[in-house]
């Protein structure tokens, strides 16, 4: 507000305070949505809130184009699970916004999760109807969970996916991501971390790189050669700086002549050009054929711009050793969400005992029961089945793959083909099993990813568009 102006006179203006920062607070309990809260409520007043519950993570479909998917994000959730607590500060914000009564509030003020979480592995693929996790506990525990599971498991397996189908079109020449600035600045770390899950080799975000130990790349930007008074200037002062084995960045103006002052900059031993316009493919032969006539032939090509899964595949022919993709990657190349759905499959009746429920909604039905997940390989190793195990509770949770699929043909050795069992303990009485958690969760999915994928059959990784890599086939025990 200002004073009145006295004698046309200027105003004198009160100063303004600068606008607080938004608050770091450690809880995640309210990155939910209320619905989770009042049905809470509800279920606390007419008593069902403690009934025993499993609930299921699935997609009932791949985006279009897609022949799997890839589970990321549960390193994620398992880290969270720790911080999904309700201080005072969230605590009074509900109440003052009347969001639930007293007798939620006092539940929620001691809410620790203290149920069971299996799963598929962090980097597993996963096809339609795939029970990617399962949370079992009481009802109030497990319903509280589901929009933090679905808000990370959705975006990081996006990313995860679309990592997969780059890395996999790339073959063996590395991919680095750099869409930090093309995401939101929390989403951006996310998705570097669910990259490398895919298979990316490092990212340019360095929260991601202290966060989850990840390797960290980056040099320079067109505006480092703009600051300087020519770019040999620029070079220069890169080499001097970050040695030769750093990258430059060659076409700001002339790539031709980029490509002379990088190595007139830097030798014969530089580390790498990076090229981020104009015809990547013409511009690789030609800069390759340069760089070798001038006694370069160690100096490698990175190629920027726009970049995604189709664009890798059509460069393969071609002389680049590095790609580095930004927006496409952290947008989920064209599918930015997996439909993901948190399901309540199972609930103990009033004598204790659990019993299948399923929604019957047109073209959004669910199997009920509790699901066992294995997959099936062929004699030359390669998975030609998703197995879906269903039936009374006790059984599908004594099934081991051991037991077989009921299958009666064999192959060329007598011998029955093998099942390999996809669900993983994660949490086991609110205790969180340490192997998928931190940089080593991240390194494991990684790995992990990358013998899954090796597994899909042949023509399984196309990026054309078809149906998943393989069928999913139920086994109903009885």
């Amino acid at each position: 507000m200002t004073d009145e102006p006295r004698g046309g006179a200027a105003p004198s203006l009160h100063p303004v305070p600068a606008a607080p920062l938004p608050s770091v607070r450690p809880s995640v309990a309210l990155l939910t949505d209320r619905y989770e809260l009042t049905m809470l409520q509800a279920a606390l007043a007419d008593g069902t809130a403690h009934r025993h519950c499993v609930f299921e993570v699935f997609t009932r479909r791949l985006p279009a184009g897609r022949r799997y998917g890839v589970l990321a994000g549960t390193g994620r959730i398992l880290e969270a699970l720790a911080h999904f607590r309700f201080g005072d500060a969230e605590l009074a914000y509900l109440e003052r916004a009347g969001v639930v009564d007293d007798r939620t509030l006092d539940f929620l003020r001691g809410y620790r999760f203290t149920g069971t979480i299996q799963g598929y592995a962090e980097g597993e693929i996963f096809f339609p109807g795939s029970p990617v996790l399962q949370v079992e506990g009481t009802f109030a525990e497990a319903v509280l969970l589901e929009t933090l599971i679905l808000s990370i498991l959705n975006y990081d397996s996006a990313i995860a996916s679309a990592a997969s189908r780059m890395t996999s079109a790339a073959v063996d020449r590395p991919v680095l991501e750099m869409g930090s600035r093309r995401a939101h600045e929390q989403a951006a770390v996310a998705a570097a971390r669910a990259a490398v899950v895919g298979g990316f080799a490092g990212t340019s975000n360095l929260e991601a790189g202290m966060r989850y130990g990840v390797d960290t790349i980056g040099t320079a930007a067109h505006a480092f050669t703009l600051l300087h008074d020519d770019e040999r200037s620029a070079f220069d002062s890169q080499v001097a700086s970050l040695g030769t084995g750093t990258t430059l960045l060659v076409d700001t103006y002339d790539v031709r002549r980029g490509v002379e002052n990088a190595i007139a900059a830097a030798g014969t031993s530089l580390g790498a050009v990076r090229l981020d316009s104009g015809d990547l493919g013409v511009l690789a032969v030609e800069v390759r054929r340069q760089l070798d006539e001038l006694g370069a032939t160690d100096t490698k090509i990175v190629v920027t711009s726009d970049l995604d899964e189709h664009a890798i595949a059509g460069l393969a022919a071609m002389p680049v050793d590095v790609y580095g993709v930004g927006t496409s990657l952290v947008t989920g190349s064209g599918a930015p969400t997996c439909g993901m759905v948190y399901k309540l499959v199972a609930r103990a009746d009033p004598s204790g005992v659990l019993q299948p429920v399923a929604k019957a909604s047109a073209h959004k039905t669910s199997q009920g029961g509790r699901k066992g997940a294995a997959r099936r390989y062929g004699p030359d190793g390669r998975a030609v089945e998703e197995v879906l195990v269903t039936g009374p509770d006790d059984l599908v949770v004594a099934w081991s793959p051991e037991d077989g699929d009921g299958r009666s043909d064999t192959d060329a050795d007598g011998e029955r083909p093998d099942l390999r069992g996809l669900l993983v303990p994660l949490v086991v009485d609110g205790a969180v099993d340490s192997r998928w958690v931190g940089a080593y969760g991240v390194q494991n999915a990684a790995r992990h990813h990358l013998q899954a994928r090796a597994e899909l059959p042949r023509g399984g990784r196309r990026l054309s568009a078809g149906d998943p890599a393989i069928p999913t086939v139920d086994l109903v025990l009885r």
